[in-house]
């Protein structure tokens, strides 16, 4: 059997119709419910010849793990992974039904066509192509991992597989999401491959005062109105740049100084606007109010208030810089406020530099000659941060390319409505996916 690559208009075909049937799943988390779309996954690729096992914490969450061994065991194994798991949709806010995954103006349209069921179903399709062909890895293993519960921190998803089934899904090599959409700087076409994931370490700020009749208002002392200054300090939502290697690695590959962060930032914007939105929170500590909670009933002053802020921190870095960096920010506007950390997760880095990258690098040579990888850092979280972990020389890195869909175009989607792909960028995808396999299994 011929192990050649399959036409690009066939894996793009193959693609959106894999993608439409995981879109059609409805698996919004909470509750997830994903079990039907792990179990088509589980039979689309069986038949081609994958080993195939579910893992489960919850009997309706299973995890798949799907495994093509090679002909020598002992080379790398390398895993494909992604989630099937999604935020919410309101149907109201969009042109087309977020489940139905109809394409529409060269988009297949739906909530999960950009994160991350396109590459998942992507994934599935190169790894299903090279099977079917014949295809087996000349050193190592392709393992195929498609978990549930990535929206909500992998409970039962990612972080309980890698923490309770290590044997499973040990890798040496891991794609999942992160990155990939292009951008153009300074005339040239760029494609980020994410090397690491910020850690998350929210906290609880609570104001305390007096309470009292509403309707005399000076006769309490309103712990709600304390929180207002806290807020409004915390507008910019940073207060200077910790920055670790992979960002400063994109900073020089941009032809832009590491040593003066402002001046590159201002650069950047001078290209285009959103390029500091994205790019500036890889290199700093991030603190975003999102939750306010005060009194119990309307006629009542609060005598406590509490505001609840979303922080990020890069990875290597933890709890001491971010209230460092927030006491920055407050000023006096903290004085009085109790601080309580309710989430403590360490981000994690794979290194910039390493044979993973490398083929990264040869395949878009190949691809899209005009353009560049650099490495950039996940301003969020992801899965890929729990494979880290468990395995520490793992090289894990975030990396699904378009060709058609730019950053500027598809970051605006990410959990919003209308939520949609670019058909011809799944092809693009399914075909990396397939030519990193032989690149780097044989």
């Amino acid at each position: 059997m011929s192990d050649a690559p399959a036409p690009a208009g066939d894996l793009q075909a193959e693609t959106v119709e894999v993608l439409q049937r995981l879109i059609r799943f409805n698996t919004v988390n909470p509750p997830g419910a994903e079990r039907a779309a792990i179990e088509y996954l589980e039979a689309y690729v069986g038949r081609a010849g994958f080993q195939t096992e579910l893992l489960a914490a919850d009997p309706d969450r299973p995890n798949l793990v799907a495994t093509l061994p090679g002909h020598d065991p002992d080379g790398p194994t390398l895993v494909y992974l992604g989630h099937v798991d999604t935020v919410l949709a309101a149907p109201e806010d969009w042109r087309h039904d977020p489940w139905s995954g109809v394409v529409a103006d060269g988009h297949l349209w739906g909530r999960g066509a950009l994160d991350m069921k396109n590459q998942v179903a992507a994934e599935a399709v190169a790894a299903v192509t090279l099977a079917r062909a014949g295809w087996r890895p000349a050193r190592g293993t392709l393992k195929l991992v498609f978990v549930a519960d990535e929206e909500t921190g992998g409970e039962v998803g990612a972080r309980w597989l890698t923490q309770r089934h290590p044997d499973r899904v040990r890798c040496d090599l891991l794609i999942n999401e992160g990155a990939g959409a292009p951008f153009d700087f300074e005339g040239r076409r760029y494609y980020g491959v994410c090397c690491g994931e910020k850690g998350i370490f929210r906290f609880r700020l609570t104001a305390g005062g007096v309470a009292g009749h509403a309707s005399m208002p000076r006769l309490g002392d309103n712990a709600l109105l304390k929180l207002a200054p806290v807020i409004a300090a915390l507008r910019p939502g940073f207060s200077g740049y910790d920055p670790t290697e992979a960002p400063l690695l994109m900073l020089e590959a941009l032809g832009l100084d590491p040593a003066d962060i402002p001046a590159a930032i201002e650069r950047l914007a001078a290209e285009d606007p959103l390029l500091p939105v994205v790019i500036e929170p890889m290199l700093s500590v991030t603190l975003t109010p999102t939750m306010v909670s005060a009194s119990e009933k309307m006629n009542v002053i609060p005598a406590r208030a509490q505001l609840k802020v979303d922080c990020r921190v890069p990875p290597g870095l933890g709890e001491d810089v971010a209230l460092r960096r927030l006491h920055e920010l407050l000023g006096e506007a903290s004085t009085g406020l109790e601080i309580e950390f309710t989430e403590r997760v360490y981000g994690h880095q794979s290194p910039a530099r390493s044979r993973l990258m490398t083929a990264i690098e040869g395949w878009l040579a190949e691809a899209a000659p005009e353009a560049r990888a650099i490495p950039v850092l996940l301003p969020g979280y992801s899965d890929s941060s729990h494979f880290r972990a468990a395995f520490p020389d793992l090289i894990a890195y975030g990396f699904f390319p378009h060709r058609h869909q730019t950053l500027a175009e598809s970051e605006p989607l990410m959990h919003n409505a209308d939520e949609r792909i670019d058909v011809r960028d799944l092809g693009f995808a399914a075909g990396c996916y397939a030519d990193l396999a032989r690149e780097l299994l044989g």
